[in-house]
């Protein structure tokens, strides 16, 4: 397992990454190693890394579209007002406890915003660039360690779609898990169903709730200031900055946010819906035509590295797959395993290696299903047990990953005045409050169910 491509690979993404390598360029050297280690050869890895890289472009375009209408909504002036009423709601409330509750309260509404993006309103990470922003200066105020928000941003990224199958759990629970089960398992008498998944994984999902609460109440509780290299807005400045919205302004803000919603719904593109949303802003006129070009280009300023980023994973996990490595690693595990705990918790780490490298659990199903399902029924894991270790398999590393949405949407909105670093504060931080207990409480609920 040691000498096995991805897993060398998945090594060298990880400690580049913790030594603050940009994660693009980590994950072209991880490229290379995968494929070298493979025996692809240089030229045969490259072609497979360039191969792979039009699979993330669409990803990227979604971003550089939502940047845009990010920078459209930010321009309307509802974002000022929302952090104007966050800030004169806190400035009535000046005692210790009342600041305390009032901290909890935001994250606990953080939470919430997280949780309708994945099945009430599917933007999925849109909405961050959208509503954190603004309230930097009001985390600042409360002296929020913006780790915790970073955890609490990507447990409803996460743990949503493994459990609810509405919006993108739809997709993962009945598309992706279930379709992919159910392919395998009819020669081997496994069927399931969406509401069979969805309680497997209940347990796993639970044990991402303790550390939702660990990393908000105990990990990340105490106050962090954060040095502020330049003059954060008071709340006069802001009374008189939103003095100046008009309620067309609003209005305006109001039906291109419905309407972009809405259009993603009907359309299921990102694209369409976030078009929609400009050009009702620019019929509004809260920007003129002629400025679009600086929308845009502020737009996909705001999102380039998370579009970079994904475009350079679709191209590691290219090679990835071209070396046959992830076949030969999962097909190590049936091979002199005797115990069935060693063998649950060895499938569910390899889940956490491929995920890690290739950022998306719902691509990691279709790579360990085929191989994952008879191997579980070999070793009498029953077909609860059996769908709770694939799912769970393929949603380990999702949080945590260096080229996972689920980083790097948080860090996209915390890191907008540069005081937050992607893998010190993003990932380490729900690698450790999201990925152990995912192992854990994966494992019990091989073992129980």
């Amino acid at each position: 397992m040691l000498t096995n491509p991805v897993v060398i690979s998945i090594a060298v993404l990880l400690i580049l990454s913790l030594l603050r390598i940009n994660v693009v360029v980590a994950l072209v050297i991880s490229a290379l190693t995968a494929g070298l280690i493979g025996d692809l050869g240089l030229t045969k890895t490259i072609e497979a890394f360039t191969g792979g890289l039009g699979g993330g472009a669409e990803v990227a375009m979604n971003y550089a579209m939502l940047g845009a209408f990010a920078i459209a909504i930010s321009k309307s002036g509802i974002t000022d007002l929302l952090a104007y009423k966050v800030i004169t709601r806190m400035n009535k409330t000046p005692s210790a406890n009342g600041i305390a509750m009032f901290k909890y309260a935001l994250l606990g509404i953080l939470v919430l915003f997280s949780i309708s993006s994945q099945n009430l309103l599917p933007v999925h990470i849109a909405f961050i660039p959208i509503v954190v922003p603004p309230l930097l200066a009001v985390f600042n105020k409360l002296k929020i360690d913006r780790r915790a928000v970073a955890c609490v941003l990507t447990f409803g990224l996460t743990a949503t779609y493994m459990l609810l199958p509405v919006g993108f759990g739809k997709i993962f629970i009945e598309s992706v898990l279930v379709k992919n089960i159910n392919n395998v398992g009819a020669s081997l008498g496994l069927q399931t169903t969406v509401g069979e998944v969805s309680l497997a994984m209940m347990i796993p999902v639970t044990g991402m709730i303790l550390g939702l609460l660990t990393a908000v109440f105990i990990t990340y509780r105490k106050p962090r200031e954060y040095a502020v290299t330049t003059a954060e807005p008071t709340t006069q400045d802001i009374e008189q900055h939103i003095a100046n919205i008009t309620p067309k302004q609003i209005t305006a803000s109001l039906v291109a946010i419905v309407a972009t919603f809405t259009t993603q719904l009907v359309t299921s593109s990102t694209i369409i819906g976030g078009l929609v949303g400009l050009v009702i802003f620019a019929v509004f006129g809260i920007f003129k035509l002629k400025e679009s070009n600086d929308i845009f280009q502020q737009g996909l300023r705001l999102m380039a590295m998370i579009g970079f980023v994904m475009i350079a994973a679709s191209g590691f996990a290219n090679v990835i797959n071209t070396t046959t490595g992830v076949t030969d690693l999962v097909q190590t595990l049936g091979q002199g395993l005797q115990s069935k705990g060693l063998a649950a918790f060895l499938m569910l780490f390899v889940g956490l290696l491929i995920t890690m490298g290739i950022g998306s659990s719902f691509s990691t199903v279709p790579i360990i299903t085929s191989i994952y399902v008879p191997l579980c029924l070999s070793f009498g894991f029953s077909p609860l047990a059996t769908v709770s270790i694939v799912g769970v398999a393929a949603a380990l590393g999702d949080a945590g990953s260096p080229a996972s949405d689920s980083t790097l949407g948080p860090t996209s909105g915390l890191n907008m005045d540069g005081k937050h670093d992607h893998i010190w504060d993003s990932v380490v931080p729900t690698f450790i409050h999201y990925n152990i207990p995912l192992l854990a409480f994966g494992w019990l609920a091989a073992m129980t169910l």
